[in-house]
């Protein structure tokens, strides 16, 4: 399985050099053909090729136009004051971070200030590790709350405001039933006459006595009410207090994976994932620990905008902006999955400087140790060549990274149990021609690493469609391991040095993480971060997501 998804992703994604290379040989061919061609008339001449700039990202565009500008519209004033008001009996998941983004980043994009204000009135579903990790998600997406409140705060103050009403006369303890009340206030359509039901009628003592049991537990829920003694001939007769500005927009959730806290947690307690942070889970603490940045998550939410309606986006969009905010901000390094030794005979040690990022110079570059042995991809090498492969076979050459010279394959040898290839011998090719394929490759003594391919984990759009329910459209190809890649040493180590990556602007505002801030684009395979479970002696990395769109997926 794992060689099989190997060769698929070196099939699906060519390497930046083999690309540039490809397209000076066409730019050649066509400087050719344009001076053997006649001139053209000045007013024939084809115009030439604007250039395209890589489009501006506004950070703030939702703010400022669609639901958002309207709703600011509505009561322009300043300080803006908003709050993110989550409940505490679980982890947060993507869908949240829309919450958090959209609340803290109103009230700052016009000058103002939200609160965090945990909905704490469910305390047998409340776990302190849930007021912990929503806080720690709130400021690893780049935010602070002026101030942290809790509901609970105003328990005392609200029971005593109730005892108050009670001894004015204006609240009383009531035992009628739904159809009870809707006939006292006039019917279902409020048309007929209005009454006072006999509860009504009871001792500020009785109301008192009642009310103190209903605190003490003396009834169920539903079975005694505290109402308000109003003036059933007003035709408005609901109190007049402030009105807050309340207004509702769409939820965020994903196609290919689930959200509810109750399936997460049977995920969890059959071991059919790690924990709550799991890779392949959409919670948040779980993104994070992937190592998608908290800036990719903001640009995602700010490209989606904020509607009235639900958004159901589709995995391979929020995968595609993820992918787009690593190209342009995270370095390259190289990384083999399934390494193969190839010795190169008569070869020299050297050391070369290469760039962490060709489209970004800012980057810098890194020493990279070339020696007679180093290691290519298992998938890279084939025992048999046929015309369609362009890269390492048996007298065929391939390009190295970097290196001056291709190398071309001149015999392997196999191993007579497994029959596999355990080792290529080849040469430096110097009279060949230019190759048509480069690829990574790793000095001997490159770090080791345990490498997780993370895929979706289930096999369809909608799990919860499943027959049988979401546990039987489980993927068994939602990891798969390498536990023996490698990674070039000193590029990984400086890599990890000057993390959190990325450097973009604005990413320093935002929150440092962990382990997963150290991330890196492997060529030609995925983006990559390291992983909570890497200690000093041993490197775990996790894949962000692949390099191109997987095309299975949807």
């Amino acid at each position: 399985m794992a060689d099989a998804i190997t060769e698929a992703t070196a099939k699906l994604v060519l390497d930046e050099v083999t690309e540039r290379t490809q397209k000076r040989a066409k730019k050649a061919a066509a400087d050719k053909a344009k001076a053997a061609a006649p001139a053209q008339p000045k007013e024939n001449a084809p115009k030439p090729k604007e250039k395209i700039e890589e489009p501006t990202i506004d950070p703030d565009a939702m703010f400022k136009q669609g639901f958002l500008e309207d709703v600011y519209k509505e009561r322009p004033v300043k300080p803006v004051v908003t709050r993110f008001p989550p409940e505490p009996n679980g982890f947060l998941h993507i869908g949240h971070s829309k919450a958090i983004a959209v609340n803290f980043g109103f009230a700052k994009y016009h000058g103002g200030q939200c609160y965090l204000r945990y909905d704490d009135t469910n305390p047998e579903a409340e776990e302190e590790k849930y007021f912990v990790a929503i806080e720690e998600m709130v400021r690893w997406l780049g935010f602070s709350p002026v101030k942290i409140t809790y509901s609970s705060d105003n328990f005392q103050k609200l029971y005593d405001m109730a005892e108050k009403l009670i001894e004015l006369g204006k609240a009383y303890v009531c035992h009628c039933n739904d159809d009870e009340i809707k006939a006292q206030r006039g019917g279902a359509d409020r048309g007929g006459p209005r009454f006072r039901c006999a509860h009504a009628e009871q001792s500020i003592e009785h109301n008192l006595a009642e009310f103190r049991g209903m605190r003490d537990g003396k009834y169920k829920p539903r079975e005694a009410f505290l109402r308000m003694l109003q003036d059933i001939n007003d035709g408005n007769p609901q109190v007049r207090v402030y009105e807050p500005m309340q207004r509702e927009y769409g939820r965020l959730s994903l196609t290919g994976t689930v959200l509810s806290k109750r399936k997460i947690l049977k995920l969890v307690s059959e071991g059919i994932v790690r924990d709550w942070d799991d890779p392949r889970l959409f919670t948040l603490i779980a993104i994070k620990r992937r190592g998608v940045p908290p800036g990719a998550i903001l640009e995602f939410i700010n490209e989606l905008g904020v509607t009235t309606a639900p958004s159901v986006i589709q995995m391979k969009r929020f995968d595609q902006s993820i992918r787009r905010y690593l190209e342009r901000t995270v370095p390259r390094l190289m990384l083999v999955l399934d390494p193969l030794p190839v010795v190169i005979e008569g070869a020299e040690e050297l050391e070369l400087d290469v760039p962490f990022s060709p489209k970004v110079p800012e980057m810098g570059s890194h020493k990279v140790k070339f020696t007679p042995t180093v290691y290519i991809d298992r998938s890279d090498f084939r025992e048999v060549d046929s015309k369609e492969y362009f890269r390492l076979a048996p007298e065929k050459s391939v390009g190295l990274y970097q290196v001056p010279y291709p190398i071309k394959a001149v015999s392997f040898s196999k191993d007579e149990v497994t029959g596999k290839v355990t080792e290529v011998r080849a040469v430096f090719d110097k009279e060949g021609k230019k190759p048509k394929t480069y690829i990574q490759w790793v000095a001997s003594g490159s770090r080791e690493v345990e490498v997780r391919i993370h895929n979706s984990l289930f096999k369809s759009e909608k799990p919860d469609d499943a027959e049988g329910g979401f546990l039987n459209d489980l993927s068994p190809e939602s990891e798969v391991i390498y536990p023996n890649a490698l990674v070039e040493s000193a590029g990984y180590d400086e890599v990890r040095r000057r993390a959190p990556w990325p450097e973009a602007a604005g990413e320093s505002e935002l929150g440092k993480g962990g382990p997963e801030s150290v991330r890196f684009q492997a060529m030609r395979i995925a983006y990559f971060a390291a992983d909570s479970d890497s200690t000093d002696e041993k490197v775990v990395l996790n894949r962000i997501v692949s390099l191109k769109e997987d095309a299975g997926k949807s």
